[in-house]
């Protein structure tokens, strides 16, 4: 969060040679299981060693490549033309490794995965990126990465090629046609999730580790949406994502700059970088409180209520007023707002960015303003108007130009808690959690790009 400067866009205004896709940051989603139901032979992919990794990855791209020979005529109305350029495994630890196409030297693979158009190819690191991959977030994520690379070959097909962004950046812009790939796997995603894929099986409870793989890919806080390599946020990459699981081909292959938003941002003063973006946990608290109590006063009021501010209670142990809300809780009977000060919530602050710790809050606001216009604060419907509502709270202190407000990195912060922590998403009683995390995500997008109509409330 910043306190005080100019924001330079508004929510409203943002604008939704090889592709490398990868870039490792710091983050810890619980990995996923397996997701096979039996795997292909990898020896089409040229430089296979044979073993796990490249099994699971041609398992991987056999079922990209049926998605894509089914869903590409109805989306496009031309028949899919499989890659000519071939599937490349190289192991970077091996100095004498072949490189492939789009590059020099197998080192210059170290790291990534990406598809070269000149040559109509994939390639990946075997040594170095798709084993970490399925150690971290489970071979879910192995499968993302790939769909998306396959992703950029269906832009190719679309005649989004190199040579026509050169000729129109900002037309297709980078951040855009990352989004756009991102989509894509979405939707590849969605098909598994059907039950239509012939060797995967990836149901909604390993969603959550897609997501995760998503975040590791993000952009470098503060990374600006015009910078020539930006591939998005982790907020707009999972948008993207999630777009194309609900939305289809179709939606993916209609993105443009006109119609696509997006939140990533550069940062707007040297203060708010140096902190990165973060206030500290007491200063936060200090500031938020205030911020929620006016934001739900004007919320409740249009909505024909009378806000009585909640009384905000800090507290040494877990409040337990009202059940298990984790470490905020919204307490009916006594009207007030709870705060752990002293263990899990600041450590929740300190390990994830403090818009976690105000993403939290504005959940367990959104109940005391509920209970206020006469909604029940208890059940699903509850636990799920709380978590959009803390979207719309989200919106509203994104968009502002001046003051309290968002900073670059925050919008990650709120899907990194959303989706390894259900606390945002429990009714007033501690129960109805929505799970899994990929779904508390999508509520509390509704709340962020679509307000409080969304929300069903006011």
């Amino acid at each position: 969060m910043r306190l005080a400067s100019a924001r330079l866009v508004l929510l409203s205004t943002l604008l939704v040679t090889t592709t490398a896709c990868t870039h490792l940051v710091t983050g810890s989603p619980t990995a996923g299981d397996a997701v096979t139901k039996g795997t292909v032979d990898p020896a089409f992919i040229q430089g296979t060693d044979g073993g796990p990794i490249d099994q699971l990855a041609a398992t991987a791209i056999t079922d990209v490549d049926s998605f894509w020979e089914e869903t590409f005529p109805t989306t496009f109305g031309e028949p899919w033309q499989p890659l000519e350029g071939g599937i490349y495994s190289v192991d970077t630890s091996d100095p004498s490794a072949k490189p492939p196409p789009c590059t020099e030297k197998a080192s210059d693979v170290e790291g990534n995965a990406f598809y070269c158009p000149s040559a109509d190819a994939i390639a990946w690191d075997r040594a170095a990126l798709l084993p970490v991959l399925k150690d971290r977030f489970g071979d879910a994520a192995v499968v993302i990465v790939l769909a998306h690379e396959m992703g950029h070959a269906v832009q190719n097909r679309m005649g989004i090629t190199p040579e026509a962004e050169r000729r129109d950046p900002a037309r297709y812009p980078t951040i855009l046609t990352e989004a756009m790939a991102d989509c894509f796997a979405g939707s590849f995603i969605k098909w598994v999730n059907d039950g239509k894929s012939e060797h995967l099986d990836i149901g909604s409870d390993t969603l959550d580790s897609a997501l995760g793989a998503l975040i590791t890919f993000r952009d470098p806080v503060g990374t600006s949406p015009d910078d020539q390599s930006a591939h998005g946020n982790a907020f707009d990459r999972v948008s993207a994502f999630q777009d194309g699981y609900q939305q289809g081909t179709k939606f993916c292959a209609a993105m443009t700059v006109q119609n696509r938003p997006f939140t990533q941002e550069a940062f707007t003063s040297a203060d708010d970088r140096d902190r990165g973006g973060n206030l500290p946990f007491d200063e936060m608290l200090e500031s938020i409180t205030p911020d929620l109590n006016a934001y739900y006063k004007a919320l409740v009021e249009s909505a024909g209520g009378t806000w009585v501010q909640p009384g905000a209670t800090a507290t040494e142990t877990e409040p337990d007023c009202s059940g298990d809300q984790g470490p905020v809780a919204f307490c009916p009977a006594e009207k007030s707002v709870e705060i752990e000060v002293k263990e899990d919530l600041p450590e929740l602050h300190a390990e994830i960015g403090d818009y976690a710790t105000g993403v939290l809050l504005a959940s367990r606001y959104g109940l005391a303003a509920m209970s206020q216009v006469g909604v029940d604060v208890e059940g699903e419907a509850a636990a799920t108007g709380a978590l959009c509502l803390a979207g719309t709270y989200t919106r509203e202190v994104f968009t502002r130009q001046q003051g309290f407000g968002l900073s670059p990195g925050d919008l990650d912060e709120a899907v990194r808690v959303l989706l390894t922590y259900d606390y945002a998403a429990r009714d007033a009683s501690g129960g109805s959690a929505l799970d899994p995390g990929f779904k508390r995500v999508e509520v509390f997008r509704g709340g962020v790009l679509e307000g409080v109509e969304s929300c069903g409330l006011g």
